[in-house]
């Protein structure tokens, strides 16, 4: 009878088990999910819309010709653009299908052969680097929203607001009695990135639905502000000064531009970056949607989001209110990723003070915004990878993932004036992203094979997609990508490859500017100029920059070899359990 009791009760006990095991993983599966279709399109285009769409589109677009690098842009978008976000959705959906949500794996989805599942380590190891510098960027702007609060700039010349962000990245400021003020609102910003990580899916989409209205109702206020300069802004110095100047310049095309090869690399670099596409985190997306939802549509709506803020929003703020104050001429000479930062709280100075502040909170509100809806989205393919292989929690992922940041995005707030952290954007947020997306596009048209990839693009379209493009996703987004590839690999000097080819049929020499890929792997341009220094101060900080300039490369290296490893773990781990 004891006997009996005891046998019952160990068969109560394994019952209780076996479906608590299966409750359980039925729970895990279906856990992660987003909330709705808006929370997903919001997401998304927050992926998408980041800093780059209001400091490097102007940047871009001031630097190749204003209104010549417009009608390349815009077909680039098109051409490329669309093309890779289909691509990039479809793989996710049909990754998360196979229960799949990091690239990897969801690259070894679609073709057995080994190669594939490492290429899909640029989808981890991209957003993981990336996230390190991005996320320094990101505490600039909590920072300057604060000051702006403050009034710290209300009194500032504009050369006294340039020195100040100067002094800012060289550790040499406080706030309220707080040393290395960088340092500090750099561990704060990655706080906030892991906290709201932790919440996965639901926690993104939530601060998507909030961050993404209010970055557009910044950006109107912004803009309209940015229009009604107008030539009342005019000042004794530039007394020719116009806002609609500025407007002009970039609005007004130039159809030989059709035929110069560096603004069309220049145009799709743009689209490149400004779509987020070629870093992982779009599949990471769509790999938790449904197998049956739309791809096409939300795609193309996320797509045309980030074009909105980009070529509306991006265009109307910068480039119009320094136009109003210093003219077009200035704009022209001047137009760099920094204006942002050294010139625009200046610039807000001569609206009054009570408006200074509040401009300077909305505009440097609406970068904040824009950073963290696309550093966030650089978290979830690492916790994909580690939940789907490993095992992890929402909680154990995000605190990883933040540790990684912060251990790799401290020396680039410390030794930001040696040129560390433009290495992590040039191989991390330039070079690999091209590799990936056009690996990922051959993968897609090629391997995989352009109708199972059709049917994917279009199996619960709420649009109709024309078929023209299935044609563009096989040959003509390749060759756009490989031209990419190509121009980065050999950029010519000042990108003028008219001359460049002159030179080569002429002389048989190809002359190659410091930022080709070339150059940068052989530090050639530093040691030049180590070679020619004579004073004992510049000899030192061009060693300097040497040095950790290659301890960049080192670290970067590490870590996708680190992340390399894990992946073949995870495969072995899979291997043995079938």
């Amino acid at each position: 009878m004891d006997q009996l009791k005891v046998t019952v009760r160990t068969g109560n006990y394994l019952a209780v088990t076996f479906i608590t095991f299966i409750v359980s993983s039925v729970m895990n599966l279906t856990k992660e999910a987003w909330g709705s279709r808006l929370g997903l399109i919001l997401a998304m285009a927050g992926n998408s819309v980041g800093l780059g769409n209001f400091l490097r589109f102007p940047v871009q677009a001031i630097n190749n010709g204003g209104g010549t690098f417009i009608i390349p842009y815009l077909v680039c978008f098109l051409l490329m653009g669309i093309p890779l976000l289909w691509i990039e959705w479809s793989m996710g959906r049909f990754g998360g299908r196979h229960g799949h949500h990091s690239t990897p794996f969801i690259l070894n989805s679609m073709s057995p052969r080994p190669l594939w599942k490492y290429i899909g380590v640029f989808g981890i190891f991209t957003n993981i680097a990336v996230a390190a510098y991005y996320c320094y960027i990101e505490s600039w702007t909590l920072s300057y929203a604060l000051h702006s609060i403050k009034g710290t700039f209300s009194s500032l010349s504009q050369s006294s607001v340039a020195a100040y962000f100067d002094s800012y990245t060289n550790l040499s400021t406080s706030f309220f009695g707080i040393p290395s003020e960088a340092v500090f609102f750099f561990i704060v910003c990655v706080g906030i990135n892991t906290y709201i990580l932790s919440k996965g899916l639901a926690g993104i989409e939530k601060v998507a639905k909030i961050g993404m209205p209010l970055l557009v109702i910044f950006g109107v206020f912004l803009a309209y502000k940015g229009l009604t300069v107008g030539t009342s802004a005019v000042s004794e110095q530039f007394p020719l000064a116009s806002a609609w100047d500025g407007l002009n310049y970039l609005w007004t095309p130039q159809y030989d531009s059709l035929l110069r090869p560096g603004i069309w690399l220049a145009a799709a670099g743009q689209i490149f970056f400004t779509l987020s596409v070629g870093m992982g985190t779009i599949h990471c997306y769509a790999a938790y949607i449904d197998s049956k939802d739309d791809i096409a549509l939300n795609a193309s709506t996320a797509g045309f989001t980030n074009e909105f803020v980009e070529i509306v929003l991006g265009s109307l703020i910068v480039i119009p209110i320094a136009a109003g104050y210093f003219g077009i001429d200035w704009i022209k000479e001047n137009m760099s990723f920094g204006m942002a930062f050294q010139t625009m709280p200046f610039l807000f100075n001569q609206w009054g003070e009570i408006l200074a502040s509040l401009a300077g909170v909305l505009w440097f509100g609406l970068l904040f915004f824009a950073g963290i809806t696309s550093s966030l989205a650089m978290g979830t393919p690492w916790m994909g990878f580690m939940s789907d292989e490993f095992g992890w929690n929402k909680i154990k992922g995000a605190i990883s993932f933040g540790a990684l940041v912060l251990a790799l995005g401290l020396p680039c707030v410390l030794f930001y004036k040696y040129g560390y952290f433009e290495q992590y954007d040039y191989w991390a947020g330039t070079v690999s992203l091209v590799i990936f997306a056009l690996a990922e596009t051959i993968l897609f048209a090629w391997i995989f094979g352009l109708d199972k990839g059709w049917r994917e693009i279009t199996t619960g379209a709420d649009i109709k997609i024309p078929v023209i493009f299935k044609y563009i996703i096989k040959y003509v987004t390749p060759i756009l990508l490989i031209g990419v590839f190509i121009g980065a690999l050999i950029t010519p000097v000042k990108n003028n490859w008219i001359d460049a080819f002159k030179s080569l049929s002429n002389d048989g020499i190809w002359p190659l500017d410091g930022q080709s890929l070339l150059l940068q792997i052989s530090n050639t341009e530093m040691y030049t100029a180590l070679h020619n220094a004579v004073d004992p101060l510049v000899i030192e900080s061009i060693r300097n920059e040497i040095f950790y300039t290659n301890i960049a490369r080192l670290v970067l290296l590490i870590l996708f070899v680190g992340i390399t490893t894990l992946v073949y773990i995870a495969h072995k781990r899979r291997t043995q359990e079938k």
